[in-house]
């Protein structure tokens, strides 16, 4: 389906999306769209009855998310009913050498997998969505989200060749999805991308809130105020425990409101007015982009979008009428040349500095259809992510290089957050009043200070916990502790290869990069005990051989006598020859050189 259907099937009549609360009487929709509604009845015998039980345990399994930013996924389990909250990837650490992104481990999924009844997804960013399509090749579940969500997570599974083929419910803010004995309703709240909502899930324990990531926006560009009334509803009806977002625990005071970036874009068009503007974003901070369309039709520029995540989001955008473009006013990057500079705005991919990236590739003169310099009035509209701070300082590096004017980082009002930041984490934690609270989505220095700011508002020490993925948490109206433990950790993609990455495969890249290879080929004839041919030596990242030719030898050398000496012995182990030609050599190349390279003997029979 196209993503022109997808607007009208999820805009034109509310049968394709779940109940809300308000609308329990209604009969369900059959319909047989794509983005199917859930067929429930909201007041059934079931929920009833187990009323009346005592009270199950409410279990949840976080498989990421926790001391690490990204993998967000967590497995809510209450009696029969289970279900995932999310389902996210995280970009490579720098020691994940050739690595392309890392995703959960999937086991305990697998393990539950028919009870599971849904994925329920927060917001559309990478961290919550990317590692979708590697558990839908597992195992199908039916997906729940809001309309950009939805669109995004559809667009994601054509890559994949799951089109079709997943079952996707678009659900609107405040609206309840009914399970066995719990239900889920999707609450609004603010955070970079529109379309962000919380959770609410009822159970006969009370509810269980998690927050997904959010910040409070009195004035968001898109959308509306995060829905803190009901959140204080859910408050006084009894709130079993809290789960929020942690990656600002560490900033005092609030964050600020997302205007406040646009009044810094009217201000740096001012001072660009001779020159090309290049602003470099995250492709899904949609806000962002209408303010930098906004400022540009206001200043009568023209805009292009570069980056494939960027024309992905911005298409997307426009077609479900998030984004508002004026006639005209987008242009194709290959008719650039057409304007004059002064009148054109570039948004681009690239605010981390990612090698590939759009602004990267005009940084160093690699992009086929930007080329910049003293004309150019380049804005970087992020704050790096924790790790990247020297590959965006080596992109500002080559566009100042290039007599560019380069706005970053703290300069100007260029960047505000999407997470909540301390006053902000502490007023939810007020109006919804936990029984208890974990802290998750982000490092433990965050969930650490998240959880002193729960301590600090007068929670018991005992009602904060900070746990681990992989940790069973079983709660009760009573008490909150870890029960036990999953297979949890992280699953490497490199390539088409899934998890054929591994510790010991990542400790050889490392070897292999740090200090090199050397290969030791040689023939042996077993019946009359001589080499026939070599010992050779290839160094590979090692030394060049042309200016080496005495180590080499001297290797070569070392090599033969070994190899000899087995002969003399008729000891034909292979392994056994391999191993004392490897230590021989590896003793000698680091006693000559200080190093050691992986050595890697090849020994042939005749």
């Amino acid at each position: 389906m196209s993503t022109e259907n997808l607007h009208k099937n999820t805009t034109s009549k509310k049968k394709n999306t779940g109940h809300s609360r308000l609308a329990d009487n209604k009969k369900p929709a059959t319909s047989g769209n794509k983005y199917r509604s859930r067929n429930t009845n909201p007041r059934n015998h079931s929920q009833k009855k187990a009323a009346e039980k005592p009270a199950l345990p409410v279990k949840l399994t976080m498989l990421g998310g926790l001391n690490e930013i990204g993998k967000n996924i967590t497995v809510f389990e209450y009696g029969d009913d289970a279900f995932i909250i999310d389902c996210g990837m995280a970009f490579p650490d720098e020691d994940m050498l050739g690595v392309d992104i890392v995703l959960p481990d999937f086991s305990y999924v697998e393990k539950i997998h028919e009870r599971i009844e849904g994925v329920f997804i927060t917001h559309g960013h990478e961290d919550h969505i990317g590692a979708l399509p590697y558990l839908l090749k597992q195992r199908i579940f039916p997906i729940y989200g809001t309309q950009l969500t939805i669109a995004l997570i559809d667009s994601k599974l054509k890559e994949h060749g799951l089109s079709g083929k997943v079952p996707l419910h678009v659900v609107k803010a405040g609206e309840v999805i009914r399970l066995k004995q719990v239900s889920v309703e999707f609450i609004n709240v603010n955070h970079s991308i529109p379309d962000a909502v919380g959770l609410g899930i009822k159970t006969p324990n009370g509810y269980v809130v998690h927050t997904g990531d959010f910040k409070i926006d009195c004035t968001p560009i898109m959308g509306k105020m995060i829905d803190l009334p009901r959140l204080g509803e859910l408050g006084n009806e009894g709130v079993l425990a809290l789960l929020a977002d942690s990656t600002n625990a560490e900033r005092p005071g609030y964050t600020p409101s997302e205007r406040v970036v646009g009044e810094s874009f009217a201000n740096l068009f001012k001072k660009a007015e001779n020159k090309r503007i290049i602003i470099a974003t995250f492709s899904s901070n949609l806000p962002r982009i209408q303010q930098i369309i906004d400022a540009a039709a206001h200043d009568g520029r023209k805009v292009a979008i570069s980056g494939r995540s960027m024309i992905n989001y911005v298409s997307i955008a426009q077609e479900l009428g998030y984004l508002s473009v004026p006639d005209g006013l987008l242009v194709d990057m290959d008719l650039l040349n057409r304007y004059p500079k002064e009148k054109m705005t570039i948004i681009t991919t690239g605010s981390q500095g990612e090698p590939m990236s759009a602004l990267a590739r005009m940084a160093f003169s690699d992009h086929r259809k930007v080329e910049v310099g003293p004309d150019d009035y380049i804005i970087i509209s992020a704050t790096p992510i924790p790790g990247n701070e020297k590959t965006v300082g080596n992109v500002v590096n080559e566009l100042m290089k290039r007599g560019c004017d380069v706005v970053y980082e703290k300069m100007y009002d260029v960047h505000v957050s999407g997470h909540a930041c301390q006053e902000e984490l502490k007023l939810i934690q007020g109006i919804t009043r936990p029984k208890f609270f974990i802290p998750v989505h982000g490092e433990r220095k965050h969930m650490e200070k998240h959880a002193a700011l729960a301590r600090a508002m007068g929670m018991d020490a005992k009602s904060v916990l900070i746990p681990d993925i992989g940790k069973v948490i079983e709660i009760t109206p009573d008490k909150m502790e870890v029960t036990g433990s999953v297979p949890a950790g992280r699953v490497l993609v490199d390539g088409l290869g899934i998890g054929d990455v591994g510790s010991i495969v990542l400790r050889d890249r490392k070897h292999l990069a740090q200090d090199g290879l050397i290969v030791v080929v040689a023939i042996i004839d077993p019946v009359s005990g001589q080499i026939v041919s070599g010992p050779d030596i290839v160094s590979r990242g090692f030394v060049y051989v042309r200016e080496a030719e005495q180590l080499i030898e001297d290797a070569r050398n070392i090599a033969r006598t070994v190899l000899e000496d087995c002969c003399r012995k008729h000891s034909y182990d292979w392994a056994t020859m391999k191993t004392r030609v490897r230590d021989e050599l590896s003793h000698m190349l680091f006693h000559k050189t200080k190093r050691s390279p992986m050595i890697l003997p090849i020994i042939m029979e005749v």
